[in-house]
């Protein structure tokens, strides 16, 4: 399950419960999803959080297992960045060497609330005044700018640009951390953010709210800071840990990556899960 798919319908507005109609949309889906559940050999959540919402809703007799949105760890080490790729790109992005970087990956907008996430930029720039905000993305470049500067940052202050697949890692190699406010709802209990994966496999801590098992991941692996309610004074008390939270050793960050994130590991989980559904199939017959 990818997610509570109906329930993100509700969640991002497009099904109005106040309208009959969607009402109407909105049950026949769940009782769909109620029969999909309970005939099914087996379920995989993306989130543990996501299997205790299952198993709470729909009975503890379903055969649920959790493998997340993992990540190639091979590829997203920060080992494999060289020093001079590195420096070169930060010249290439006029980051000057007293700066620090703080990354946001992924898209803007959306369920990413990139206006909080500006608002914390800001928050620590009163205290930090050498760090840059490099934005990774396929969005529309001044589309982000024009909601950079509503938020009030100097343009100077941030970096625009996407990368593809190859060049990420040499890119996140830029970041002393890297931030994701996702927008919390109930259907996020589902939800496991692939940039989370990565962002560990490169030794990054990150600064994020707690949505499916961020937080649960967080807490254990103490690998970054998460944000509780979206205010300045819950920023401002993340920023007191700042100096923290950029001294832990990116060894034990991506060490942490391999108990949750690992593709190889999530591969192995999937064929065991298929084995074990053929095997049962082949049983009754």
């Amino acid at each position: 399950m990818r997610g509570f798919w109906a329930d993100e319908k509700v969640d991002n507005g497009q099904w109005n419960l106040s309208n009959p109609f969607y009402r109407r949309v909105y049950a026949h889906y769940k009782r769909k999803e109620k029969e999909f559940l309970h005939e099914a050999d087996g379920i995989i959540s993306l989130t543990e959080a996501g299997k205790i919402e299952l198993l709470r809703v729909h009975a503890n007799g379903l055969a649920v297992d959790v493998i997340p949105c993992c990540a190639d760890l091979e590829h997203f080490d920060y080992r494999r960045s060289q020093d001079g790729v590195t420096q070169a790109l930060r010249a290439q992005l006029g980051i000057e060497s007293h700066n620090r970087v703080i990354t946001y990956l992924g898209s803007v907008g959306g369920w990413y609330m990139m206006d909080e996430m500006l608002a914390f930029f800001r928050r620590l720039r009163r205290r930090h005044p050498e760090f840059i905000l490099l934005i990774l993305s396929k969005d529309d470049r001044g589309k982000v700018l024009r909601t950079v500067q509503t938020a009030g940052i100097p343009p100077g202050k941030v970096r625009v640009l996407y990368s593809g697949r190859k060049e990420l890692p040499d890119y996140l190699s830029l970041s002393d951390c890297s931030i994701f406010f996702i927008r919390p709802s109930y259907s996020k209990l589902a939800s496991s953010p692939t940039k989370h994966a990565e962002l560990m496999g490169m030794g990054i801590p990150v600064i994020c709210n707690d949505i499916g098992d961020t937080g649960m991941i967080i807490r254990s692996t103490g690998a970054g800071i998460l944000i509780k309610e979206f205010s300045d004074a819950e920023y401002d008390r993340a920023v007191d840990r700042m100096e923290q939270l950029l001294s832990m050793p990116k060894e034990r960050i991506r060490n942490a990556a391999f108990q949750y994130f690992d593709l190889s590991k999530g591969c192995r989980d999937y064929e065991e899960l298929y084995k074990r559904i053929l095997d049962l199939s082949s049983a009754g017959q």
